[in-house]
């Protein structure tokens, strides 16, 4: 037997992932133990997770790869500071105790770490680091279903890379481009993020939500940044930039090209000005993605695209990749961020260092990416008994009947099963489920659910057999990484006064037969559901089909603002009774709200930090 560990971590969305014999056996992010969103610290947690679900002591692992190389990042951030210097001294400073007492010697802090998890652990040499986007490239090509394809990469930096663009074949990977730091597509879109008022490195996801409510107008102004060429590469005016050098994003001249400052969110509500800016910025961002996709498909000729990096989370952009048929075919890692880079580290050692063959599967090897932690029957009665939760227990028939029923009646529904998704995205594991079909339900759950932004689109699950009679999309999506448009007999036109409104007044237009889920500019980012996938949410779709003829549910996380996705049922059961959810499904357990003792109430608005 041969184990691989992967680990990424101290930049944001630490994770561990195991492989045995090649078979990618457990993965998940820290923030799901810790309950710190994004958590970039030692991944402890996950690591004994995947150990225990692999029934493999530290010392029985073979190897063990961290997702980047930190020399050649030390190496970026002392040649960047003499390039600007005397510019930027103060960041540098702020950086140079970190790195000389953490981040230099990194195999050394990582190695004292791993000995906490088995103390006959001592063999240093078992340590090794792969290439930030190479990790990201593994992550993508080698689970997908493709023997060869083209990776497009790209996020904000990794140790010099920006975008690469990568030829995989069987188990052969090579990076054949690159664009360097600091011209980084990933960094621009998250200046505008900062710029608008979201936390960087958080709400690049909700920048994109917004920019349906407003009008690309800035897009001339935002072409003064960067210079993209015909073939989608770019190059950034730095002089309106501060991210290469100071503790901000932007900087004085950004703000007066703009006209404005960046938002305050504890003063500032988000207004027009803010919708056009996202708008505008996801317009730039989807144009030289679609332009690289043209000139690699026209350089490498191959007919399948795999896309990893926090960038390829841009599910509007790969819809769009998608729609103009660059490609035959496009498989997306559904960790793409960082914490998939402990998966592609592991992934890359496997297949290229040691020469292994892949076998590659109809789907993807990714096993619906229901990679995390899972409870056992009984386990989670013991649980929920410890807390003094009120429940009754269903066989599975049961269970589904009697969900599908409360969904189509109003309800929302926490749903708790088998395996946690690895990854951003709610797959039907963690899920707060809903009907698209009731008008109010996405205010209702933005507001008394999730406590956030009223303008944030839910997405729809939706059965595979069934996407193309309700979506302008014919392909797979398992991941919920593609947006496409709803079925135009689907939809209910607007009024001419209804096509001006403006901004979140659009929010409260009823626009087809699902109106919650269906976007303003009447699109959606839609997760195919399949029984291969996940059997027990394919029949509760199923049988919610069968009573209302609508084959999909609101699927969004199972958490609120600022907080990580649950992780184990007691997580669920504080969510649960801290929000205005109605009912909570955990394994075979059904709880009623209006069952429980209401002294466990908790005011869960004030209890994460805002993201």
């Amino acid at each position: 037997m041969k184990s691989i560990l992967g680990i990424s971590a101290f930049y944001h969305d630490s994770a561990a992932a195991l492989l045995i014999n090649g078979k990618i056996i457990a993965a998940a992010q820290e923030e799901r133990f810790t309950r710190v969103k994004h958590d970039s610290s030692y991944p402890y947690n996950a690591i004994e997770f995947v150990l225990k679900y692999g029934n493999l002591k530290l010392n029985d692992i073979d190897k063990i790869i961290f997702y980047e190389k930190p020399f050649l990042k030390f190496e970026r951030l002392l040649e960047t500071y003499v390039a600007f210097a005397p510019k930027g001294f103060k960041s540098f400073c702020k950086a140079m105790p970190i790195w000389l007492k953490e981040k230099l010697f990194q195999k050394n802090f990582i190695f004292n770490k791993l000995k906490k998890h088995d103390k006959n652990f001592t063999n240093q040499d078992k340590i090794l680091f792969s290439d930030h986007h190479l990790s990201h490239a593994a992550s993508a090509f080698f689970p997908s279903p493709f023997d060869d394809a083209v990776i497009l990469t790209a996020d904000g930096v990794g140790e010099w890379a920006t975008t690469t663009v990568a030829v995989g074949n069987g188990n052969n990977l090579d990076i054949k481009s690159e664009i360097h730091f600091p011209h980084s597509l990933g960094l621009l879109y998250s200046a505008f993020t900062y710029y608008t008022g979201f936390k960087v490195n958080s709400g690049e996801y909700k920048l994109m939500g917004l920019a349906p409510y407003g009008s690309p107008k800035f897009i001339n102004k935002i072409y003064e940044l960067i210079d993209i060429k015909d073939d989608g590469t770019f190059r950034l005016q730095q002089d309106f930039f501060n991210y290469a050098t100071g503790l901000t994003m932007t900087n004085e001249k950004f703000n007066k090209l703009f006209g404005q400052k960046p938002r305050d969110p504890k003063k500032e509500k988000i207004n027009q000005f803010h919708m056009d800016i996202a708008a505008s910025i996801q317009f730039v961002t989807e144009e030289i993605m679609i332009k690289l996709a043209k000139s690699i498909k026209k350089e490498y000729g191959h007919d399948n695209l795999c896309l990893a990096g926090g960038v390829a989370l841009n599910c509007v952009a790969n819809g769009k990749i998608l729609k103009e048929k660059i490609f035959k075919n496009i498989w997306i890692q559904p960790a793409a961020g960082d914490a998939g880079g402990s998966l592609g580290a592991a992934l890359a050692f496997w297949h290229i260092e040691q020469n292994n063959p892949r076998t590659i599967k109809k789907n993807d090897s990714m096993q619906g990416s229901y990679l995390g932690p899972e409870y056992s029957q009984r386990e989670i009665e013991e649980e929920l008994k410890n807390i003094k939760a009120n429940f009754n227990v269903f066989n599975e028939d049961d269970l589904i009947n009697k969900t599908a029923e409360d969904i189509s009646k109003g309800s929302a529904v926490g749903w708790f099963q088998g395996r946690m998704e690895f990854g951003p995205r709610s797959l039907g594991a963690r899920s707060i489920l809903a009907d698209p079909r009731s008008p109010s339900m996405q205010k209702n759950l933005n507001l008394k659910v999730k406590y956030r932004e009223s303008f944030r689109p839910f997405a729809p699950s939706i059965l595979s057999e069934d996407v193309s009679e309700w979506f302008d999309i014919n392909n797979e999506s398992p991941y919920m990484l593609m947006v496409a448009n709803v079925s135009k007999k689907k939809c209910i036109p607007m009024s001419i006064e209804e096509k001006n409104l403006f901004g979140i007044e659009k929010l409260n237009v009823k626009r087809s037969q699902i109106p919650s889920v269906t976007h303003v500019d009447y699109s959606a980012r839609i997760q195919t559901v399949n029984e291969d996938r996940n059997d027990i949410f394919y029949k509760l779709i199923s049988k919610f089909k069968e009573l209302t003829k609508c084959p999909i549910l609101i699927n969004t996380s199972f958490n609120v603002r600022g907080e990580p996705i649950v992780n184990s049922p007691k997580d669920a059961f504080n969510c649960f009774m801290g929000t205005e959810l109605d009912k909570l499904i955990i394994g075979n357990c059904y709880l009623d709200k209006k069952e429980q003792n209401q002294s466990f109430k908790k005011d869960y608005k004030e209890k994460f930090s805002l993201d």
